[in-house]
């Protein structure tokens, strides 16, 4: 049998939480390079030692912060039974994916927008690849011969990057458009994508 994952003591859970929304807020006021720890757990209300409790420093608060990031991310993804064998998201995985990052609106904005962390954003440029590979082998029985013969690592590069650079700049925007709308736009474009491949054949 597998071993459960140790559940994190929710004391632990909420001071993590006042931690990352003080360097939320202080990231939208000031650069990065003036964010100390005492900053920090001034916005928080905590102390330096309850800080140290759980970050080495701010480049450790920010690796471990991008982990749970992907993590949650991960949960979320996989909490759904996968529906499509097509090579592009499925589409109630990407629903259940962009109502999670509306949620959560001020923290993927602030982060994946920030150039000077890019931690984030390559963290989840990783995630996308990994699932993307997953579904690749799968486009041979879906997609045109055309569509078929195009390298997998630029299939990879592409699905990645665009997924990401949408969801950047819908978060930017300040989110004109509803997760379940977006997700629908998204398999829109992927089905119109197929079908110019195949008229170019």
């Amino acid at each position: 049998m597998p071993t459960k994952t140790p559940r994190t003591d929710p004391r632990v859970l909420r001071t993590r939480q006042l931690i990352r929304d003080a360097f939320i807020q202080l990231l939208q006021e000031i650069e990065l390079e003036k964010i100390t720890v005492n900053r920090i757990t001034e916005r928080a209300t905590i102390n330096r030692v309850t800080f140290y409790l759980h970050y080495r420093d701010i480049p450790d608060m920010l690796e471990k912060m991008a982990d749970e990031m992907i993590n949650d991310i991960r949960t979320i993804y996989h909490s759904i039974p996968n529906q499509s064998s097509s090579t592009d998201l499925d589409w109630s995985r990407l629903v259940k994916l962009l109502e999670y990052i509306a949620e959560n609106a001020n923290f993927y904005k602030t982060l994946l927008s920030s150039k000077r962390i890019p931690v984030f954003t390559e963290r989840l440029q990783k995630l996308m690849v990994e699932v993307i590979t997953g579904r690749v082998e799968s486009r041979e029985k879906s997609a045109s011969s055309l569509a078929a013969s195009i390298p997998q690592d630029i299939i990879i590069w592409y699905g990645s990057s665009a997924f990401i650079g949408t969801i950047i700049f819908w978060l930017r925007n300040d989110m004109p458009y509803t997760p379940v709308y977006l997700a629908k736009q998204l398999s829109l474009l992927a089905t119109f994508k197929l079908k110019n491949l195949q008229l170019l054949e």
